[in-house]
């Protein structure tokens, strides 16, 4: 059978010096900001895309299979846990053979056969595009009008459209180029939205009366500090709306009175470097109270309460104190009640403070790896915190616990057809750092998979951001774990799974130590028997492809494959360009190579574009976006167009870019499983035992 040739790019040395070294970019020719794009970059990456149809033929029929296993997990018609809010419940409808949902309501208490009415049909707002995808979704303090925004092509710019629920059409008003968030005024005549720059990031808020033109909309708030995202929501009690302005290190917030909408913004506390705050709003007889989780001298946080009038560190009353063991990632607020969900150990927990007397439980948890989650909770008189539950085994369920008495009832649990959980077992292990750090691993398989390193395995990361990798269910993983696979998550530093330090010593200046904690949970998984070298894979997006990157030079012997989806692995280029979207922000992430020669020097020890070197890599897929505003499509090409000149292996090497859709993916139900199915069949087809 004749061998798929891959597409060459040309070489076209591009010479790029900063800080007294020089490198050379033989792809920068590929990274065209123009639209529409050059024909020859557009071409190059079609043609990358029949050679990823090529390479990939012999794994269409295990794809196949998979998205019909996938597709018999799937009720054909499914509703979520209904929200209360005011006169209604509503909730979302999901269909097996439709790409998108749609949004209904009941009246409040009505079976759960009621149909209700439809609010809004994502399937009809998506005819004739290729791509949508659905950015706000508010309803009225009246119920009687919905706000909702689109976004056509995955550029994450989205237009708002307000639709009369009484009558079921749109009214006039179209407002383009909006970010997320949107926020009604309390009597239903005024809706804010945020709005981003040249470089996607939300920097102004705006007022838009109904029924005027998007033309006379009033600017209201503005951040001019490139570092800082700005955002708009009402509190759940809806008296106020909210302007948070954060960045990596730091935030604040304004507010106006949701009964006066066209006031003059007020800050809630000043801005101090590394102070970081978020606030939701207490409704106190005795006055209105700002509840406020914070980090001002509390590393893992705290939360306090203070006037709303003048809500200054100084007017700062504790109310949970700052814990050692412990990071309070949130609050919400309920009447009488402070919700603060918690990580401790490398899982969450759920922490529930009555205000008027300080008494506190924590809601007990049954497995010992799981996720748990705040719900949306609309109602902010609700006597029950409805809150999500998982485990890597046990599909999802919607509990309602009771704030009063502590009991619970399930709402809602999740139809899986054909899994049986009883087959299946999770487990927490724990790898040892270069360092000596104990870094957490959550690991499932089938209980008749043999634990003897023969097994076929699949490590995901991430390590970013103090974003949490949770050990949750996936409709997805039973077409792995029956297929032999063990399935294993590296909750890295860099992560937020273990508390804010966790964070602090995978980022900037220490950013190497989370491709080093991954290496060491791979090289754990297989001393105690879980998989081997030759038949381990490793997956990660975004910052998570990132990962993939530099674990691929770091250690390109102790994995098989590798999935890399849109990863962002030009970091040098990338972090050293303030005009592309989220550079400037992101210096308190990744450190300022463009100013400071020290991030520059470390960030081109790891970068991984600029690391590749003659070598053997593992078998690679590689996928991005061509309308990505996160990160660009040029990052995963270039990348594989320099590992194609530069590799001595004749492993397989695909990059597959969507041509309609963005940062994450394509947006239909059937096309996510359908490029699913393809990275799990390409891993699937790469670590079979091939003794």
């Amino acid at each position: 059978m004749h061998e798929p040739s891959p597409p060459v790019a040309p070489r076209r040395p591009t010479v790029l010096s900063a800080h007294g070294t020089t490198r050379t970019d033989d792809y920068a020719w590929l990274a065209d900001r123009g639209d529409p794009k050059d024909p020859e970059v557009l071409a190059y990456l079609e043609a990358e895309n029949r050679y990823a149809d090529a390479a990939l033929a012999p794994t269409r029929a295990t794809r196949d299979e998979i998205v019909r296993e996938i597709e018999g997990r799937i009720p054909a018609v499914e509703d979520s846990a209904p929200d209360r809010k005011g006169p209604w419940d509503y909730f979302v409808r999901t269909f097996a053979d439709r790409p998108y949902a749609e949004y209904r309501r009941r009246p409040a208490g009505a079976p759960a056969d009621d149909d209700g009415e439809v609010v809004l049909d994502e399937n009809a707002l998506a005819r004739g595009h290729e791509f949508l995808s659905l950015g706000a979704l508010e309803v009225s303090p009246d119920h009687h009008l919905l706000a909702y925004t689109v976004d056509t092509n995955g550029s994450e710019r989205y237009r708002l459209r307000i639709r009369d629920l009484r009558t079921g059409t749109d009214l006039d008003d179209d407002v383009p180029d909006l970010y997320y968030g949107v926020a009604w005024s309390a009597d239903a005549a005024f809706l804010f939205y945020t709005r981003p720059d040249a470089s996607v990031r939300p920097f102004q808020v705006w007022r838009h009366r109904i029924g005027t033109a998007a033309t006379e909309d009033v600017l209201v708030h503005q951040e001019d500090d490139e570092h800082f995202f700005l955002s708009v929501h009402a509190t759940r009690s809806g008296d106020h709306i909210v302007m948070p302005s954060a960045s990596r290190t730091t935030s604040d917030a304004h507010w106006i009175p949701a009964a006066d909408p066209e006031a003059d913004p007020r800050p809630i506390a000043g801005r101090v470097p590394g102070v970081e705050f978020e606030v939701d709003h207490l409704r106190d007889p005795a006055g209105d109270r700002w509840v406020i989780l914070t980090n001002l001298d509390a590393p893992g946080f705290r939360v306090v309460t203070a006037p709303v009038g003048d809500a200054g560190p100084e007017h700062w009353t504790p109310l949970v104190p700052h814990r050692e063991d412990t990071r309070i990632a949130a609050v919400d607020v309920l009447a009488g009640h402070v919700v603060c969900s918690e990580r401790r150990d490398g899982l969450e927990h759920i922490r529930i403070v009555r205000i008027d007397d300080g008494s506190e439980h924590v809601i007990p948890m049954p497995d010992p790896v799981y996720t748990v989650s705040v719900g949306a909770n609309p109602e902010y008189d609700s006597p029950a915190l409805r809150y999500h539950y998982a485990s890597m085994v046990r599909p999802p369920i919607d509990v309602d616990h009771r704030l009063d008495d502590h009991s619970e009832v399930i709402v809602r649990s999740t139809v899986v057809p054909g899994y049986d959980p009883s087959l299946y077992r999770s487990e927490r292990r724990w790898a040892t750092a270069e360092d000596g750090e104990r870094i957490p691993i959550s690991i499932v398989h089938r209980s008749d998979t043999p634990i003897d390193g023969t097994a076929p395995a699949l490590l995901y990361g991430y390590g970013a951001y103090e974003i949490c990798i949770e050990p949750s269910f996936s409709i997805y993983r039973p077409s792995l774990l029956d297929r032999g696979f063990v399935f294993a998550i590296a909750h890295i530093r860099g992560g937020g799974e273990m508390g804010r330090s966790w964070y602090e010593q995978g980022s900037m200046l220490a950013k190497r130590t989370s491709f080093s904690d991954f290496v060491a949970c791979a090289r754990t998984l297989c001393a105690e028997g879980f998989t081997s070298p030759d038949r381990l894979g490793a997956r990660g997006r975004s910052a998570g492809g990132l990962l993939m990157g530099a674990v691929s030079n770091l250690a390109p012997d102790q994995f098989r494959a590798i999935s890399a989806e849109v990863p962002f692995v030009d970091v040098v280029s990338t972090m050293s360009d303030p005009s592309l979207p989220l550079t400037v922000e992101e210096w308190e992430e990744w450190g300022d190579p463009l100013h400071d020669p020290e991030a520059f020097a470390y960030m081109l020890s790891y970068s991984p574009y600029d690391n590749v070197t003659p070598r053997d890599y593992p078998a690679m897929y590689v996928a991005g976006g061509l309308n990505d505003t996160r990160v660009m499509y040029w990052e995963p090409a270039k990348w594989v167009a320099k590992l194609r000149a530069n590799r001595t292996d004749d492993r397989m090497l695909v990059l597959r870019t969507e041509m309609g859709a963005g940062h994450a993916g394509p947006s239909g139900r059937q096309e996510g499983w359908a490029e699913e199915a393809e990275v799990l069949a390409f891993l699937v087809d790469q670590l079979r035992d091939r003794r």
